[in-house]
């Protein structure tokens, strides 16, 4: 897995790999209370897009998902919703529904037209200040905010993520919110944005270090399983208190189902940098987006998918990590 950069670096197979590469179509906009350490991500396809959802933590804080199974109705989504906050950021996608209803955008009913706005959300309650959520107004301020090109680090969804809570939230380190994009020579899109917010440790497979983890005694960080299996245990974890969110966006040609798909492929990226995922303390979910039309075959939108997911968590660790601070709010 190649280390992502801000900008696009062609290898000897001919695949471009950037932070992001702008996408028909596809804004992406954040908005934050960095005192408080929370905030919420859109990422809006005011048009339409084919989506799918995959989750596969076993405590999910989502919204609408249920609308994404393929035996269901409603065929496109006009935004996705990653924010903080717990349940309650969940209140940032009215913000969202009105902006795009003030444009005209949504399904048609006849009186009127509904967007159609997934999300799903992450625990950040325990840094910074637990009694300020993600809400309408910050759903709003986030459809505004947004651009092509999104930011990255301790933005939106990310501001208050925290990795590696084995030891407690005060012995975890930040995470983020990261992006990976790829563009392949036929002109296939992948492209991912992950706020990372996982009860593992997160490592760079290609050399085998952890980037963020439950800290130990000397500050660096800590194998999770190495501490569950030799350590204080789960004692110091509560349910639900974690949760990695995000979603793929590609240019291909997609049906809902094939978006289903593609967002379950997706996890393999979390598995492969974040040790242990889909855990009973984390919510994790993924989304897939499909806006374009170039043909190409499902399994290899669904293998780049899990190669940009886990670039964008590395990314978003490492982006924190430039920042500097500590994650319980400093």
């Amino acid at each position: 897995m190649r280390e992502n950069g801000d900008g696009p670096g062609a290898t000897s197979d001919g695949v471009q790999r950037a932070a992001w590469f702008p996408l028909p179509g596809v804004r992406i906009g954040h908005a934050h209370d960095l005192r408080a350490r929370t905030g919420c991500t859109v990422i809006l396809t005011p048009e339409g897009a084919a989506a799918g959802v995959d989750v596969r933590g076993s405590a999910p804080g989502t919204r609408e998902t249920d609308l994404l199974d393929p035996v269901n109705l409603v065929q496109e989504v006009h935004g996705v919703l990653l924010a903080g906050g717990s349940a309650f950021g969940l209140a940032a996608a009215d913000g969202v529904m009105r902006y795009l209803e003030e444009r005209g955008y949504g399904l048609d009913v006849g009186v009127g037209r509904v967007p159609i706005v997934p999300g799903a959300v992450l625990f950040d309650l325990a840094v910074g200040d637990g009694s300020r959520r993600p809400d309408a107004v910050m759903g709003y301020a986030a459809c505004e905010a947004a651009r092509e090109v999104p930011e990255r680090g301790r933005v939106g969804a990310g501001a208050g993520a925290t990795v590696g809570k084995a030891l407690g939230h005060l012995r975890a380190m930040d995470g983020g919110l990261g992006t990976a994009a790829v563009r392949l020579p036929g002109g296939l899109v992948v492209a991912a944005v992950v706020a990372v917010n996982a009860v593992g440790h997160v490592v760079d497979p290609a050399t085998g270090e952890i980037l963020a983890g439950p800290l130990g005694e000397d500050g660096k960080p800590l194998d999770t399983l190495a501490v569950w299996s030799t350590g204080p245990g789960f004692g110091v974890l509560l349910p639900g208190t974690n949760t990695t969110i995000g979603v793929v966006v590609t240019n291909a040609r997609m049906s809902k189902v094939q978006a289903k798909k593609v967002a379950a492929m997706a996890h393999d990226g979390l598995a492969r940098v974040i040790r242990p995922a889909h855990t009973m303390y984390d919510g994790d979910a993924l989304f897939a987006l499909a806006v374009g039309g170039v043909t190409a075959p499902l399994d290899l939108v669904g293998a780049w998918a899990a190669e940009t997911v886990a670039a964008a968590v590395l990314d978003g660790v490492r982006q924190a990590a430039a920042i500097g601070g500590a994650g319980r709010g400093d």
